[in-house]
């Protein structure tokens, strides 16, 4: 065995000393090919006429409180397929590895890796030529004590202490909820995950109250972050109304929240604010089939169950036969529909524009799977980095604005009369968007409400 090659196991401590990491814990994965480092708020920049790169990052697992700021050159952006089998565009940094007693430079990739194990992964370039892995050790190297560690961070930021948050959703598993929690966490806020069907309410003009699984009154919180699935929109907007009876702000209103999910009554609203969208025609009889394909410019078009959600619900009608036969279809069923001219130049792809606080945060398109008309990344759509236009920027924050929504996921469809508007979502999903852009959009999301309390 070669003398000169450090011996590691599976698992280890490293630092960073050029971007002030004095410790961290590493994944070591001689099957990964690139390294990889955990880092939120990342943002290029020009230092000395050279690109860098900052970011913050939290060295620390299960640490969300501790925050690292770093800045490094940056020498290169590269598509990276994850474990996952989802494809991003990262930053390139390289910077000197310490391990041991041994240092060298190694590339490394930046992502948000907070779903994941280690806030390091230590992959088989960085190592090559200088390492050996024994998988079946760990610490070869030694490791910090719990005391250890909070001396090498003692003069590292801490995010402030704050409000008492709480996520009223459905699912605490799901990627976008998870990621709520931990950026408030990360932040300093007391974040508490309520489950909507876990809450029952008092009505009373003097004490009204929401209570909790066995009982819990659910007072004292600052700010509620409703996440309501389409399926109790009643139930859940509910329940933010009795929030907002209790004086808790809510980061989207009730009222916002149910006008956006009446599909007919939000387009009207939006045309009522200049917003375009595609011709769009209603209707509740089908004696009124035929002039309703002719209202939107005949086939092929689109037929929409007003309660549809995540692209179900959306028929693509190639042919008038196969128009009128959805659309009776779906009136038989007794199910309210809106049909809506089909934009063919856009080839399968639309914009989501995320809304928050009337600034559009990150713009990801997102594109339909081979043979398929919907792009909602639920049906197998991709996502990649676009740059939006200043017109298109206007209408999804006119959009948000005339919805009241303080947080909105605005979808618009490129055409040939210009950008349409689709359709505007009052509880977007994370996990696309924060993949393909590497941006921390729950952390803007808890930013909205320390706004709201002139908290910096």
């Amino acid at each position: 065995m070669p003398d000169n090659k450090v011996i590691l196991g599976s698992e280890e401590w490293c630092s960073f000393p050029e971007i002030g990491i004095p410790t961290i814990k590493a994944r070591v994965d001689s099957g990964a090919k690139t390294s990889a480092l955990h880092a939120i708020n990342i943002a290029p920049f020009i230092k000395d006429e050279n690109n860098w790169v900052r970011f913050d990052i939290n060295p620390i697992q299960n640490n969300l409180k501790t925050v690292i700021h770093c800045e490094a050159p940056l020498i290169d952006k590269r598509i990276v397929k994850s474990s996952s089998g989802f494809r991003e565009q990262r930053y390139v940094i390289q910077t000197n590895l310490q391990i041991g007693n041994e240092t060298w430079p190694i590339e490394m990739t930046l992502t948000n890796r907070d779903s994941m194990g280690f806030r390091m992964l230590l992959g088989r370039e960085a190592m090559s030529g200088r390492v050996l892995v024994d998988p079946e050790q760990k610490y070869l190297l030694g490791q910090p004590t719990t005391d250890s560690l909070k001396a090498l961070y003692k003069n590292s930021e801490k995010a402030s202490s704050g409000l008492r948050i709480g996520l009223l959703a459905s699912n605490p598993d799901l990627y976008s909820n998870k990621r709520i929690m931990e950026a408030g966490e990360m932040r300093g806020h007391e974040m508490h995950f309520l489950n909507i069907k876990e809450c029952y309410m008092k009505l009373d003009a003097k004490t009204p109250e929401i209570h909790y699984r066995g009982g819990k009154i659910l007072n004292q919180f600052d700010a509620i972050i409703p996440r309501i699935r389409p399926s109790i929109t009643f139930y859940g907007c509910a329940l933010t109304r009795q929030f907002e009876a209790l004086k808790v702000y809510c980061l989207n209103s009730s009222h916002a929240i149910t006008q956006s999910r009446d599909k007919l009554y939000s387009l009207q609203l939006l045309l009522n604010h200049g917003v375009e969208i595609p011709t769009t025609g209603f209707a509740n009889s089908p004696l009124d089939t035929d002039d309703l394909i002719k209202m939107v410019g005949g086939p092929p078009l689109i037929v929409k169950l007003l309660e549809g959600t995540q692209g179900k619900g959306v028929v693509l009608a190639e042919t008038k036969k196969a128009a009128e036969s959805v659309i009776n279809a779906f009136k038989s069923l007794n199910a309210n529909i809106l049909v809506q001219e089909f934009i063919k130049e856009a080839n399968g792809k639309d914009i989501r524009c995320f809304v928050i606080d009337g600034k559009v945060v990150a713009a990801i398109q997102r594109e339909a799977m081979p043979g398929e008309f919907r792009a909602n990344i639920h049906l197998g759509g991709t996502a990649s980095i676009i740059k939006v236009t200043a017109e298109e920027k206007r209408i999804a924050i006119k959009a948000t604005k005339a919805m009241d929504l303080k947080v909105a996921g605005v979808d618009i469809i490129r055409s040939a009369k210009g950008p349409l508007l689709l359709e505007v979502n009052s509880s977007p999903g994370l996990e696309g968007i924060e993949g393909a852009t590497n941006k921390d959009i729950a952390g803007e999301m808890i930013k909205a409400i320390e706004k709201n309390f002139k908290l910096k």
